[in-house]
Parts: structure tokens; C-alpha cells; sequence
């Protein structure tokens, strides 16, 4: 199923015509980048299993893409982005839960299936690259973007450039908020992911209440309406990512921070208080802005494709030095 991104006029602007792919663990959604800028439909294909089924099948969306009547596409790079711990300089996916990948040299066999220089990028470093040249984060020096949905996972970005800790940066849901907390997945005990993850809010409600529900959006509307162990667990979730937060601002003072990902839907009802709890915490620090994203679900493909862009770029900035 496809189903337009809707953008503004040239929301790239002018520049290289790239293809850009976001992998998850149940879809890929792709999309062609002209050399206006213009995004055409993100489509949604089903991930299949294993990277040689997923490389053909990123294989074929190249030549769906490419020979629309209407959209005339030669693509000079080619962006994906994938969740999971990714080194980008290397193009290997270190290790993807969601995907059942480990080491999986994700650059290379696609560079070899397609004939097309190839950035691979971390799927939320990549939605905070579309936050930051055309998002919430414009104009800022430096970013912290926290994405909120099943799980939770930030990205700083500086000047322009997300920072990767060559793939372990950002798993911030895995830093300790309450040490005598539940078990995470991961094995440790009292993670953020716990307390504040859409998913652990529904769970806690479920636990405080009896009240069995579908996802953080009814606890959430529940709290609005005056019941109190939402609205517990939800000051809860505001309060822990709030010091989780403040921790990252104390230590890099980013000037703004940016909320993205499922939760945030809640706009300002999640950001309103994070905002408060933060200027609570922050002593002489300096005090970010708080904002709720801009580029919405498929920000990871917009990422995608900007990241296509700036290696043709240092491609052909590369290829000039030589001559």
C-alpha cells in the first residue's frame, strides 16, 4: 500500500535524485527523491526474513520506483536506515533485534545487488538528521532528539550531524531510571524503557488498575479524564524521561530537545510537562528548547534520503579532489 508523504514544494530543495528506504521489523517504507526535492509516495512493503530476502526485495522497490510514467528517477545514491545498533562508517548492522540481524554487511550487499553507492543509517539518527536540516530542530547548533514509542532511543545531533559512538549512541530507554525497578528485556534492571515507553505505560496501567488496555493513548485519555492511576502512571513516565533528559542536557547542553516518535502525539499534553519537569531540574544549566517533532512518521525516510544526498555529495567533493 502506498500513500502520499504530502510534503511542501521541493522539501529537499534541489540536489542529487536519490532512493531512500526505511527498514523495520514488520515494514519497509521507501521513496523516491527527484532532483527538485519532491518525495514521491511512501510505500509500505512487508519485511520479509533474512537480509538476502530483504536486499531483493529493496532490489525490486529500486525498479518500482524508478520506472513510474509519470516520476523520472535515476537515482545517484541510494539511503536506508535501520533500528538496532549500526555502525554507519562500515555499513554493517551490528545487531537488530527486530530483524534478527547480527553483523550483517548491509553497504555491501546492496552496493553489489544494486551499482549504487549506498549510506546505511541508524533508523532514529536518521529521523533526527530530517528533524534537524528540515524539522522542529532548524536553526539550531545542536539537538537532542528523544523518539518515544515501544521502546525509546535519542540521538544528538551537531552542526548538522548526528552523533553514532560508531553505532552504541542513543539507547538512552537503556539507562538507568530507578535502580530498584522492573526487569528490562535487555537484561538490566530499572531501564527508562520501563517507566516511560508507550508500551510500559500500558503495562504499568494494566498492573495499577486491572484495567487491561490496547496502548499508552488510552492511558493517556484516561488520565485526562480524572482517573488516577492513569494519571499516576503517566506523571511517572513524564518524571523519569524528564531526568533522563536533564542528565544528557547537564552533560552536553544541546539547545534544543526535540520529541518525536508514537507517544508524542500527545503534542503538547506530554510535552507541556516534560517542559515543566525539565525547568524544575536544570539549576544553571543551559535550558533547551522543548519541542514536539515536525516530520512525523516517515521522518526516517526523509533522513534516509538526506543522507543519500550528502554522500553523493562527498562522492562527487571526492572524486573533484582527484582530478
Amino acid at each position: 500500500m502506498s500513500r502520499t508523504l504530502r510534503p511542501p514544494a521541493r522539501l529537499l530543495g534541489g540536489g542529487d535524485a536519490v532512493l531512500a528506504l526505511d527498514i523495520g521489523g514488520t515494514q519497509i517504507k521507501s521513496a523516491a527523491v527527484d532532483a527538485d526535492g519532491r518525495i514521491d509516495a511512501v510505500r509500505r512493503t512487508p519485511t520479509p526474513l533474512g537480509p538476502d530476502a530483504v536486499v531483493a526485495a529493496i532490489a525490486d522497490l529500486a525498479r518500482a520506483h524508478g520506472r513510474r510514467d509519470e516520476w523520472e528517477l535515476r537515482p545517484t545514491s541510494i539511503g536506508v536506515c535501520v533500528p538496532g545498533l549500526v555502525d554507519e562508517s562500515r555499513g554493517v548492522v551490528r545487531y537488530a533485534s527486530n530483524l534478527g540481524w547480527r553483523d550483517v554487511p548491509l553497504r555491501r550487499m546492496l552496493e553489489q545487488e544494486l551499482g549504487l553507492p549506498v549510506a546505511v543509517q541508524h533508523d532514529v539518527r536518521a529521523a533526527a538528521l530530517a528533524e534537524s536540516r528540515i524539522g522542529a530542530a532548524y536553526g539550531y547548533p545542536s539537538a537532542l532528539v528523544v523518539a518515544i514509542g515501544t521502546g525509546i532511543c535519542g540521538a544528538l545531533v551537531i552542526d548538522g550531524t548526528p552523533y553514532s559512538g560508531g553505532g552504541y549512541a542513543g539507547e538512552i530507554g537503556h539507562a538507568v531510571a530507578d535502580p530498584q525497578g522492573e526487569r528490562c528485556p535487555c537484561g538490566a534492571v530499572g531501564c527508562l524503557e520501563t517507566i516511560a515507553s508507550a508500551s510500559a505505560i500500558a503495562r504499568r496501567y494494566t498492573a495499577a488498575s486491572g484495567v487491561a488496555v490496547g496502548g499508552a493513548r488510552e492511558v493517556f485519555d484516561a488520565a485526562q479524564r480524572g482517573d488516577r492511576h492513569a494519571a499516576a502512571v503517566w506523571a511517572d513516565a513524564v518524571t523519569a524521561l524528564a531526568e533522563g533528559v536533564a542528565r544528557l542536557v547537564a552533560a552536553f547542553a544541546p539547545h534544543a530537545v526535540v520529541v518525536g516518535g508514537g507517544l508524542a502525539q500527545a503534542g503538547e499534553a506530554l510535552v507541556g510537562p516534560l517542559r515543566a519537569e525539565l525547568d524544575r531540574m536544570l539549576s544553571f544549566h543551559r535550558r533547551p528548547f522543548v519541542l514536539s517533532a515536525r516530520c512525523g512518521e516517515d521522518a526516517g525516510v526523509v533522513g534516509a534520503a538526506i543522507t543519500a544526498r550528502d554522500l553523493a555529495s562527498a562522492l562527487r567533493a571526492g572524486a573533484g579532489a582527484r582530478a
